[in-house]
C-alpha cells in the first residue's frame, strides 16, 4: 500500500505542484 501511494504520489507531483501554483497565484491576487 505504501509502495503504490509512493508512486501515486511521485505521478501526481507536477500535477500538485501546478495546482498549488495557480491556487496560491489566485489567493495572492484575491489577498
Amino acid at each position: 500500500m505504501l509502495k503504490d501511494f509512493k508512486e501515486f504520489a511521485v505521478r501526481g507531483n507536477v500535477v500538485d505542484m501546478a495546482v498549488g501554483i495557480i491556487i496560491g497565484g489566485a489567493f495572492g491576487t484575491i489577498v
